[in-house]
């Protein structure tokens, strides 16, 4: 991990000094900040003029500049000065559905390099009407789309920024706001730098706050996420691609899915991350998911330092089989350390902007869970400094899994099915649930929980090997053997 530091170092300062040279203010091009007139067409002059002259800085000043679709090039940089707002037209048919990437967004790079955003300025999707708008056209005929759940696919929304195979790039201090699909996408690009970012992203379906495909040396660090869908995402679509070399540090998330994810698409795989001082609050899902589903691999990550607080999961490991096409998953190599976190009783995102959904019953408060597949086990998972808080209670009368060989062996393994930790509703345990899985390791654990239980702190099934320290507690009384281990070998608990 030494070495990932001193290469995160060493590209910084290269990302630092490629980030181009002369300022040009847009009111040179003809752009107009009255909030009215559609810029479009000026602001891809002016990036075409500076891009051509060998690179540059387009300044826009304070004020509301409207635009559609458009596209960054080479050795340019947007500096959105504080009171600089870039506005997305509400109108659907000013956004480019690109051929390359098959998506729309306002702000495209493909194939670029030495290029960035920065400033104190706002990038402003306005997606929330400009949805609408798009799902009125379909209903009018003029444009096609299946309308899934009476709305337009991700890819026919736009996002406010997509870049794709680029190199260097900088995005630092802006802030990005309410997107008609997702936020900003990252796809196969090397190089990528995200620091100081404010992200509100909830105005309207899949509004994820990052999503990060397929690259490497990627740092994403003191930026803030309170968003609708996953917070902070880190996506594989190519069976040959990895997202590699990623440092995450210093981050807070807010979601109304889950904060820090891998996958959900993980064809590729995802390898050397670190993570550090991350904060999650009122999350729907979990603080922390890696899934191997779609015949990926995780593997070589480290996770250290975690506050999460008001999250309905907290850690979600899980290999599975949705598009493998043959290709083993994998998971191995993974470190949790110095988490504190509370799960509570009640849904954790209420009243925030497109909540996720009501989960079907019944079930009781979910566990902490790390789950293989029979013929693919997660390997070598460390957990340790670990304080996990839940709210107890789980009531046999409501929903029950028992500790019975039958009941233990009667979950579902599910391996087709999309990856949330709630998808196999009652679990047995109420702390932590480990199934098919080899070499998981806890140091310093302490699970409390404030109303009785019947289920143990810990359930085991299918674990080869793995050695256990930790501490159970209902409030300040200590619980004893507080863990069933079934169809398991060299499991030492202390």
């Amino acid at each position: 991990m030494n070495l990932l530091r001193t290469l995160f170092l060493l590209f910084l300062s290269f990302v630092y000094g490629a980030v181009s040279a002369q300022d040009y203010k847009v009111s040179d091009f003809g752009i107009n900040g009255d909030g009215r007139i559609l810029n479009t067409r000026s602001i891809q002059a002016a990036i075409d003029f500076l891009t051509n002259k060998g690179g540059g800085t387009l300044v826009f000043a304070p004020g509301n500049y409207v635009t559609g679709s458009i596209y960054l090039k080479s050795n340019v940089t947007l500096h959105l000065e504080e009171g600089a707002h870039l506005l997305g037209s509400n109108n659907p048919f000013d956004y480019v559905k690109d051929s390359v990437v098959n998506w729309q967004s306002m702000i495209f790079a493909i194939r670029q390099e030495n290029i960035g955003i920065v400033g104190k300025g706002t990038i402003n999707g306005r997606g929330f009407q400009t949805a609408v708008n798009a799902v009125e056209n379909v209903h009018k005929g003029i444009v096609q789309d299946e309308l899934k759940l009476d709305r337009l696919r991700e890819w026919n929304r736009p996002e406010n920024i997509y870049f794709r195979e680029c190199k260097n790039v900088l995005i630092k201090d802006i802030t990005l706001r309410d997107p008609a699909s997702w936020n900003q996408t990252y796809d196969q690009c090397d190089g990528l730098h995200v620091e100081g970012i404010y992200v509100d992203s909830k105005s309207y379906w899949n509004n994820d706050g990052i999503d990060v495909v397929d690259c490497k040396n990627v740092v994403i660090k003191n930026s803030f996420f309170d968003v609708a869908d996953d917070a902070i995402c880190f996506k594989s679509h190519d069976p040959n691609g990895v997202c590699e070399n990623v440092l995450v540090e210093n981050c807070t998330a807010r979601s109304s899915a889950s904060a820090l994810k891998f996958g959900t698409v993980s064809r590729g795989g995802f390898r050397n991350f670190v993570v550090r001082n991350l904060v999650v609050y009122d999350t729907y899902r979990s603080a922390i998911t890696f899934a191997a589903v779609d015949g990926g691999f995780v593997e070589n990550i480290l996770v250290d330092g975690v506050r999460s607080i008001n999250t309905g999961n907290v850690i979600f490991l899980r290999i599975g089989d949705r598009w493998s096409k043959g290709r083993k998953p994998s998971m191995k190599n993974v470190t949790i350390k110095n988490v504190y976190a509370e799960v509570p009783l009640n849904k954790p995102d209420l009243g925030y902007n497109y909540e996720g959904p009501i989960e079907d019953m019944p079930r009781n408060i979910s566990p902490a869970s790390i789950i293989g597949l029979p013929e693919y086990k997660i390997e070598n998972v460390n957990l340790e400094n670990i304080e996990f808080v839940y709210p107890g209670g789980g009531n046999p009368l409501f929903a029950h899994r028992g500790l019975d060989a039958q009941s233990l062996e009667g979950i579902p393994e599910m391996p087709a099915a999309y990856p949330e930790f709630s998808q196999f509703k009652e679990l047995p345990a109420w702390g932590l649930y480990i199934r098919h899985a080899k070499d998981i390791n806890l140091k310093n654990i302490k699970f409390t929980i404030q109303k009785e239980d019947y289920r143990p702190a810990i359930v085991a099934d299918d674990l080869q090997g793995g050695n256990w320290q930790f501490k159970a507690f209902l409030n300040d009384q200590a619980l004893e053997k507080s863990y069933h281990i079934h169809n398991s070998t060299n499991v030492n608990v202390k």
